[in-house]
Order: structure tokens, then sequence, then C-alpha cells
């Protein structure tokens, strides 16, 4: 503002010492291109296709009348957003259902990319008649009901400067306004582009789709560069991407110095980033275009997938028309959404540079797409030079002219009909006001700009190309954006093929959409899509580890750890399988656990049941037989009713050891290590009995022994009963306390899970077979030293080698078995009762049963007596 306001003084002083009727051209500064139409009312525009190189001002001399206006250059690509405007125009005139009998008159000047020239444009547009004399009329009203402008977003701010103070509408068809113009309640402009967050968001839609997260940032050093630096490094925080480099470009619009070209040059661009996004305008790429043998020379930018925001277009003037942008290969651009017009490129083919019509643009525009000149009576030219006027602007490079109307003149096209559209509802509405109250007249060339805002907020209407033409509460008209691909031709000709498309406003995960099939990937990606990663991604079965003192984005990929997987690429930490699960070899994936026991159905547990049911029978047929001889000597002797106590308790411990076997249930949990325990000590104690009895008698056969009232079934009774109730004791309390229960043990195998009983209380299970111990030993003991007593009916050398065997069994038992995990902890201790009963079965009765069955001859008195002195007369010789 200023700048502005100091530019008004300067100017104003100097027009008022002029006379008001005279018009002193060579006063004030003059604009030399403008294109005007009259009309009934005028629609302003403000295009950026020319440019020339400024000089600074420093305000210490007077400010010359004539700035750098030596050598134009023309974007004349941009040509075609002029000719958008007056087409609209043109085509509204002839309409009979749009304002009839009213005639739209246009006024276009253009910015120079310069922001003092902007302004004055801009006060051209509105205030020039004969002279000039910022907001003072003289001569007839110009009625410019709205101005169309500009490309950039500082021009678009520049102008609502002006255009604001008096309330005429400005429709904006390149600015992409910062965040702080979208908190104002009432917009400064209309915007005919969709915001820019929209185009932030499709960046970080197209980085994710093709996993590029290690990106290289490029955009001026303006107020909008710094802007989209700002939420853009926001955003790829949020969605995990990485900036490999970031480079400012030098203010646009000046002379550059060598120390820009060498601070550009000597940036460093870290080349694992193969994505560039790259913000900035059309002059942007021209500023690339034109250092590109240096870029080139240093491979710079070679091998790079770029990605453009929509207000750059691949355009070029006289100075880079030949050459080469072939890095630009491939690129990937957002644009905005446009829809093609055959009536626009017919309204092409009828412009002539000698029926200008108002035209001041056109001939600087022939002259440089054709690269011709008009004739001129100061310098001849040859007969090749001359423009014929008759040269064919559907053979003009891309670059150089598109004829099919792109993003930017289709939205000045449909900027025109809304100013048209609101026009007509204003007008509509005013008649109606005028028949209720009965006035004849309407003036419509006396509306004022100012009376269009309410109209333009509410306005909704069909294109003739069927799209819906209406603003949202921030003043941007609603649409999309288009997402194309770039395919370069060794002449510079290139082709712009639509990939797909980004919409705000369709429902969630719809709004961004991309055909991969469509891209072909330039030959130095090996025609495949490159990868733009600061490090390789992580496979599943492995996390991430962040580098130190790097970027997230940079890291290492370590293995799972033990119970963890992955089954993603790129995982930041790998994940616990459940308790159910366990990990497979790559540890990319969890599997469900199989549930193991012994069954009775697996080798291992038909194997055991078989040997339990074998000497199950063979101790029930022992017990048979003791009972059919239970007449006999050799089973009388020791106390018949105790042996029948003993075989019925072995018979009942090789049953007993069914019940571990087949899926733990509450009830066996509960009854088996109990019933285990007590009928052992039944066995025990009926063995602890026997053996004392053998002892006792002996004692008992001494002249002058006491010992005798202690001989009988009453104290053999007593043992085993006392002895058992212990047992039976120490199980109840047990089962008070703590008792067993069925678990499922997720964690003793990688792979299995354990369906077992879980003792609960481990010191009573091992009370348990502490006391079972402590009998077998003193059992063990008291046979030891009675081995050898001179009795015919003396059991204790077989009791005592049972219970060898007995104990061995059950000393080797607790090792093993705290080694072994899941069925095979129950088949030791299933083995461990097979082997400590099938051991008090054989070395107890089977001799017994061997005379009984084999040498009946010696299952009387006489024949044990003899036996019995037998072993005695080898026991003393040994």
């Amino acid at each position: 503002m200023v700048r502005l306001l100091a530019l008004f003084l300067l100017l104003s002083l100097e027009e008022c010492q002029s006379a008001a009727a005279r018009c002193p051209s060579t006063r004030y500064l003059t604009v030399p291109h403008e294109w005007y139409q009259p009309g009934t009312l005028l629609i302003g525009g403000m295009t950026s296709q020319i440019f020339y190189v400024f000089n600074e001002i420093a305000f210490r001399n007077y400010p010359p009348q004539v700035i750098g206006f030596d050598l134009p250059l023309m974007l004349t690509k941009f040509y075609q957003n002029a000719l958008a405007l007056a087409f609209a125009v043109n085509t509204i005139n002839e309409s009979p259902t749009i304002l009839p009998n009213v005639t739209l008159g246009l006024y276009i000047y253009d910015t120079y990319y310069d922001d003092r020239m902007t302004y004055y444009s801009l006060l051209n547009l509105l205030f020039k008649l004969c002279s000039f004399v910022p907001n003072y009329e003289c001569g007839a009203p110009k009625n410019v009901i709205s101005v169309i402008g500009g490309l950039g977003s500082d021009t678009s701010f520049h102008m609502a400067d002006v255009l604001g103070l008096y309330k005429i509408p400005q429709l904006t068809y390149g600015s992409f306004a910062p965040e702080e113009i979208l908190t104002t309640e009432v917009p400064k402009f209309y915007r005919m582009v969709p915001n820019d967050k929209n185009q932030y968001m499709g960046i970080i839609h197209l980085l994710l789709h093709f996993g590029w997260t290690w990106v290289g940032l490029l955009t001026g050093g303006d107020d909008s560069g710094k802007y989209f630096l700002k939420t853009i490094e926001a955003l790829f925080l949020e969605k995990g991407i990485c900036t490999a480099f970031i480079q400012l470009f030098p203010y646009q619009g000046r002379v550059f110095s060598h120390n820009d070209m060498g601070k550009f040059r000597n940036i460093h661009v870290d080349q694992r980033a193969k994505a560039l996004v790259i913000y900035g305008d059309t002059l942007t790429f021209l500023w690339l275009l034109t250092y590109d043998a240096f870029l080139v020379s240093e491979n710079t930018y070679i091998g790079k997938v770029w990605i453009m925001t929509a207000q750059m277009e691949f355009a070029v003037t006289g100075v880079t028309r030949r050459m080469d942008f072939q890095m630009f290969q491939g690129a990937i651009s957002f644009a905005i959404h446009s829809k093609e017009l055959q009536e626009f490129q017919r309204y092409l083919q009828k412009k002539s540079p000698y029926q200008p019509e108002g035209d001041g643009f056109l001939r600087l525009f022939w002259e440089h797409v054709f690269e011709c000149s008009f004739p001129n009576t100061e310098e001849p030219l040859e007969q090749e030079e001359l423009c014929t006027g008759k040269e064919n602007l559907d053979k003009l490079p891309r670059s150089v002219f598109e004829v099919r109307m792109n993003g930017h003149s289709y939205s000045i096209y449909n900027a025109v009909y809304v100013v048209a559209h609101a026009l007509h509802a204003m007008r509509s509405s005013k008649i109606k006001h005028r028949v209720r109250t009965g006035e004849q007249s309407l003036e419509f060339e006396n509306l004022q700009s100012w009376q269009l805002h309410a109209f333009l907020r509410d306005i909704s209407f069909n294109n003739s190309a069927g799209e819906n033409m209406h603003f949202n509460e921030k003043g941007e008209i609603v649409s999309g954006l288009d997402i194309m691909h770039t395919r370069l031709f060794s002449n510079n000709s290139f082709k712009k093929v639509r990939i797909g498309q980004l919409k705000p406003t369709a429902f969630e995960g719809k709004q961004f959409f991309i055909h991969d099939e469509i891209i072909e990937w330039p030959k130095t990606f090996n025609q495949v899509c490159p990868i733009s990663v600061c490090s390789d991604s992580c496979q599943p079965g492995f996390q991430k580890q962040k580098k130190e003192g790097e970027q997230f984005c940079c890291y290492d990929c370590l293995p799972c750890p033990k119970g963890k997987i992955s089954n993603k690429t790129d995982t930041d930490e790998c994940m616990q399988c459940r308790d159910d699960q366990y990990q497979s070899q790559s540890n990319d994936s969890c599997f469900p656990k199989i549930i193991t026991f012994l069954s009775y159905e697996e080798p291992l547990g038909m194997g055991l049941v078989s040997i339990v049911l074998c000497f199950s029978l063979i101790t029930g047929l022992v017990l048979i037989t003791f009972i059919k001889h239970s007449d006999t000597a050799i089973v009388k002797a020791n106390n018949r009713e105790l042996t029948y106590i003993l075989l019925s308790s072995l018979l009942l411990c090789f049953l007993c050891s069914l019940l571990f076997l087949g899926h733990p249930q509450k009830v066996t949990c509960l009854i088996r290590h109990v019933a285990f325990g007590i009928i052992f000590t039944v066995a025990v104690s009926c063995v602890l009995a026997k053996t004392s009895t053998v002892v006792l008698a002996f004692m008992a056969t001494k002249p002058g022994s006491n010992v005798r009232r202690w001989v009988g079934k009453r104290l053999a009774n007593t043992i085993v009963l006392s002895c058992s109730l212990i047992q039976a004791g120490i199980c109840t309390a047990w089962l008070a306390i703590a008792p067993p229960y069925p678990r499922l043990d997720m964690k003793s195998l990688p792979n299995k899970i354990i369906a077992e009983c879980n003792e609960c209380s481990t010191f009573m299970f091992y009370f348990v077979l502490g006391y079972m111990g402590l009998l077998s030993i003193i059992s063990f003991i008291v046979a030891f030293l009675a081995r050898n007593l001179p009795d015919a009916f003396n059991e204790a050398k077989f009791i005592t080698f049972s219970m060898l065997m007995f104990c061995s069994v059950w000393l080797t038992f607790i090792p093993t078995y705290l080694s072994a995990k899941g069925k095979y902890m129950v088949g030791v201790e299933i083995f461990s009762i097979l082997a400590s009963g099938t051991a008090l079965l054989a070395c107890i009765f089977f001799p017994k049963v061997y005379i009984i069955l084999l040498r009946p001859e010696l299952n009387n008195k006489e024949g044990l007596i003899r036996t019995n002195n037998k072993s005695m007369k080898l026991h003393t010789l040994i």
C-alpha cells in the first residue's frame, strides 16, 4: 500500500499541473498493450502474459516516464486467457437467453509481472479516459461492473487492495489464498479455482500413493512460497513424509544476478530423492528452463519425477523456445478442472492480426509465436520474415500455444458467465420490483458494481459444458483438480494425459483416485515406478530403527524380537502375537497354536494305555491266584490280608494312571494326584507293615523278649491305617487350600498350547511325594536290615529289591519331570507310576507266583524251611 499511495501522489501532482481538457500523453506513463471492446457494461480483465526487465526505483530521482519497456517478452501460451474472456463475452452477447438487449464489453490490461505495473494498469482500467487522475471521472463513465484477475496470488491481493475500496467484484482465476484470507467473513475476491489446501492434500495423497517419503521441495521466496512450505511441511510430518532438501528460488520479475545463479547451482541435492515437488508459477518453470544447461551439466535434476502445482504451465518465450526441457519427462502436475469447448477452437481460427478488433496484444502474440514481423517503414524486412496473417495456430507446439482451452482459460470463461448470470438475476429482480411499483423505465446502465455482490454469492447455474457453477461460503467455486501426466517428445512438444482427479467434495476415501496403468514412466526409471525413500523399506518380519542424527524417514531394519511379528512393510514396531498364537519362522505372521495333551489316540497314549491294561490284568491275575490259593503256606506267610490290600492298591495304582490321559477336566485334575498319592501310600504302608512284621517276629522269638505282644495283625493294620490317614489328611488340606484345576499353558512351548492340570500349590504336590518317599525310604531301610533274618517266611530280601527300585524310579522322576514339558511331562509321570508299581509287583509277588504255579511241592512249611536252610548255608559260605 505504501508503494501504491506514493505512486498515486506522484502521478496526481503531475496531472494537477496539466489542463483537464488536454491529453498530454507524454506527461504520464503509457500502457502499451490493452484490449478494448465497447459495451453497455464492461468486464475488466487483468492478464499476465507479457513481462519486461524492470529496474529498481531508488526514490532519489524523479521516476522515469518509461520503465523497462524496451524488450517485451511474451508468454504466448497465456494469450489464451485474454481470448477466453473475449470469447465468453461474445458468446453471451449472441445468446438470446442471457442479458437480452444488453451488450457486454471488455477492457483487458496486463500486469507485466510487476507490482507497480499491476497497480498502474488497474488504475488505467478503472479511471483512464483522456487523462489519468485516480479517483476522478472526467468524461463518460466506463461502467466496469467487475474485474477478472489475476493469475498469481500476489497479483490478486494487489488488485484487491484497489478494487476493495470501490467494492468492485473481483473474480480471480489463478490465485490461491493464504490462510488469513480464509478466516475473513467476507472474502476479498471470488475464486474461480479450488482452494490451495485441496492441492496440498492432493500432493500428500500422490506421494503416499506411490510410497514416496523422501521428497525435495522447490518454491519461490515470496509470501506464497513461504506459506506453502509452512503448510506442506506440517502435512509431511503428520503423514510420515520427510523433506530431503528445500530450495527457494530468487524473486521473480527482476534481473537475475550471478549470485542468484551461483546459489542455485551450488545447492545440495540428495540423489535419493527421486520425487521433487515444485511450487510456483510459470516464471518458475522458465527460470529452471533458462538455467537448464547448468543443471544438466551437473546431473542435478536428471532422473527425477517432478510434481507440479496447478499454477505452473509448460510455457516458453522466444528466448526459451528451443531450450531442452526433457528433464521434465514424466512430470505429474495438478491442473484446474476443465472441459473441451469446440466453439472456442472455431473462434480461434477466425483470429487475424490484420483485423485486431481492439486487441492490442494480437500483433505482439503473432510475431512471437510465428517468429515473424509486420511491415515497418523504419526497418525493411525480407519477404520470408513478414507475417502474412495466414499462419495456422493448430501447428504450434503446445508449449507455445494451445488451441484447446486449458484450466485457467476455462476458469476465466466460467467467471464471465458467473458475472453475466449475476447481472441477469439482478436485472430480473429489478424488473419484478418495477412491475410491482408501477415504474416504467429501467436504466440498467446505472447499476452500481457493489450491487452485484449479493447476486454473486447465491449464483448457481450449469455452464455450456453441463457443469454446475456455484460458490461455497468462502467465495470459492466448488470444483476439483485434474491430475495430469506429461509425455515429452524429442522436439519439445508434449502431451498431457489425465491420469486421475481430486474431488474435495466427494465422500471420504473417494476424494482421490489415480490410474497407475496409464502412466508411462521415463526410461531412466526402467519404465517402472521410481522409489524415492531415504532408506529401503523394511520387509515384513523386520522393524524400523531410527538412525541417530537423521530424520525419521532414515532408518535401519532389525529383525523382530522373539514372540513378535510385523506383517507390513516399514513397521515402526513389531507387534506381539496373542497368547494363543505363535510367530512364523520369517516373523511376518502369527499362526494359531495347537492345543496339545496326552490323548488316547496318539501312539504314546495308546502305548501307555496298553501297558496299563497289561499290568492291571497281570496284577488282577496275581490277586486271583493268591485268593484261590489263600490256604497255602506261602500266601499265609506275612499276613495274608496285607497281601490282598497291597495287590489291590497296586491294581488301583496302575488304573489311576489312566486319569492322567486325555484332555484335563476339572474332576480329573482334582482327583488324579490325590488318588495317586493315597493309593501309593497305602501300597508303601503295606510294604512297611510287612517288613515291620518280619522284624518284630524275629525279635519275639528271642528268649525274654517283650516284643511278642506287638506281633500280630493289629500292628500291621495300625501301620497301614495311620500312614494312609496322614497322606489322606495332607491331600485333603491340599484340596481345601489350593485345589488343582485345568488350565491352558500358552507360553511354555513356542507353537503349542499345553492343556494341563495346574497343581496350584507346588509345595503341596511335593509334600505328597515327599511323604510317600519318606515311607519308601523307611521301608527300604527296615527291609535292608532284616534281609538276612533266619525265617522261612522272610520277605525282606524281595522287599529290599523292590523298594530299591521304587526309590530309584522316584528319585530320577523329579529332574526328568521338571525338564519335560507338555504331554511328555504327563508321560514321565505315568511311566514313573507304572515303573514303581511294576517293581513292587515283580520283586515281591513274582517269586511267590512262581512257587504257587510252577513249584507247588514247595508251597508248604517243610519246603519253605528246607529252602530257607539252603539259603542260609549259601549265605554263610558267601
